[in-house]
């Protein structure tokens, strides 16, 4: 039998698991999913916002893979720590693959970026997303005006969730805290930065087109600054995701900038006035976050223009966004995992299809997938084939890491063979108290009780303290 650790519970990690234990090559491998947090589904949990139902609901074949009889979740299990690095999990298992994704924000590098009131968009949607990490930071909305910078999918996300109103947000799986604050927010603008083009946006159309079907919002896009992008005068060449983003902007740039008429008032009564406008701007490149210790106050931003090689350059004209809320969206990026090699540049760990390269050799019985792979990449479903590839080199590996102490050669050199002992008391020895999938599923009962009472649908716990106590009811009294 072959014992393998995944490290990582969301969408990489279950691919990784479900192309191991679906294959049909190497017989009997017993697939161990461990996460830090007793949760399992990574950012489809805590990542997707909690008014897109419909991605959510991939937690449902995430779910299916996990409770295969192969497959073993154990959360609350901290890699790393003390007694449980790379030398005590091989000892424990075959082969580990750690997929533990891109678990920080990419910096501006600014001054300024500090100051209070700017924030990581990172810590804003783990906040709203209940991750218990979170559970200690503090959003006010008191501003008036709150700047996204950033004009990927996360921005789009965080620009909706500013702007929505709270009737529509208790509907979802929000925590009461965050809906709460959101529900007493003062903001009147969203606006939405990008330093390059609209033909270079990285959101996909289908997120961009749900701001402009937000309930007395009005979106608002400048023709000058979409006229800069050379592809938006002929955009026939663009990629079609790219084609149909211009589009879209194309055609709220071209309509009044009001919102939508008041069905109450008399013929030739003003439009309106929207309760929250989002600003799409572009072409604006952020030199400065402007405050003092009492906050943020505004944003200072250089023009920039294409270069002619895809990028932009610097124009030399600045123009300040006022804001007292800043929420920074440029990108996650990968951190070091203890005991593997890691390229600073790229934020990512050294390998060759998967196998960990330490000194451009494979370092026995390790592997990578997805975002600590690749980088921060790709959509969810980019996740399938990375894993495959990376479970493919593992099973590859098989004959000589099942060999390790033998003669299996280079990849079971310096190993010995496993230890027999099950592996969640192996942990446990390792000074661990893992949370296995019964645990979980005590989880998800103590938001579905919690979430009735507070007459709403299922309501996720935000904090360690409630996830662990939910979780040990689950197990047997003595």
């Amino acid at each position: 039998m072959l014992r393998v650790a995944v490290i990582g519970s969301g969408p990489s990690g279950v691919y990784t698991a479900q192309s191991l234990i679906e294959q049909q090559t190497v017989p009997d491998i017993e697939v161990y999913v461990l996460d830090r947090l007793p949760c399992p589904y990574g950012l489809v949990r805590y990542g997707v916002a909690p008014d897109h139902e419909k991605i959510k609901s991939l937690q449902n074949n995430l779910r299916t893979v996990l409770e295969h009889p192969r497959a073993h979740f154990l959360g609350n299990v901290e890699v790393g720590a003390p007694g449980l690095g790379i030398a005590e999990l091989r000892k424990i298992f075959d082969a580990v693959v750690f997929c533990v994704g891109a678990a920080t924000d990419r910096r501006l590098g600014i001054p300024g970026e500090d100051l209070p009131g700017s924030h990581p968009a990172t810590e804003f949607v783990a906040w709203y997303s209940a991750h218990p990490d979170a559970a200690a930071l503090r959003f006010t909305f008191a501003a008036r005006s709150a700047l996204v910078i950033g004009v990927g999918n996360v921005a789009v996300d965080v620009a909706r969730m500013l702007s929505r109103g709270a009737a529509e947000l208790a509907a979802t799986d929000m925590p009461q805290g965050p809906l709460g604050a959101l529900a007493d927010s003062h903001v009147e603008d969203v606006w939405m930065i990008g330093r390059r083009g609209p033909s270079q946006a990285k959101f996909t159309t289908k997120e961009l087109r749900e701001l402009g079907s937000l309930p007395d919002t009005d979106v608002r896009v400048r023709p000058e600054e979409l006229a800069l992008d050379p592809a938006y005068r002929d955009p026939g060449e663009l990629p079609a995701a790219a084609r149909r983003n211009v589009e879209v902007l194309r055609g709220w740039a071209e309509r009044p900038a009001t919102g939508p008429e008041n069905p109450d008032a008399g013929a030739g009564a003003p439009p309106a006035r929207p309760r929250r406008r989002i600003h799409l701007r572009f072409f604006l490149r952020p030199v400065e976050i402007l405050g003092d210790d009492g906050g943020v106050r505004a944003v200072r931003f250089e023009r920039t223009a294409p270069d002619g090689a895809g990028g932009v350059s610097g124009t030399g004209e600045f123009e300040e966004i006022e804001g007292q809320l800043v929420l920074r969206s440029v990108g996650y990026r990968g951190t070091p995992q203890p005991g593997l090699p890691f390229d600073e540049a790229t934020g990512t760990v050294p390998h060759l299809a998967g196998r960990v390269l330490q000194d451009g050799a494979p370092l026995p019985g390790v592997y990578v997938a997805g975002w600590i792979k690749r980088g921060p990449t790709g959509v969810i479903g980019t996740n399938r084939p990375c894993a495959k590839e990376t479970a493919s080199s593992l099973l590859a590996d098989a004959p000589a890491l099942a060999a390790r102490g033998t003669d299996g050669g280079p990849l079971a050199a310096g190993a010995a063979h496993r230890t027999a002992e099950d592996p969640v008391a192996a942990l446990i020895r390792a000074g661990q108290r893992p949370v296995p999938w019964p645990g979980w599923l005590a989880i998800e009962a103590a938001e579905a009780e919690w979430g009735h009472g507070l007459g709403r649908g299922t309501v996720k716990l935000p904090d360690w303290a409630g996830l662990l106590n939910a979780a040990r009811s689950a197990e047997p009294s003595d």
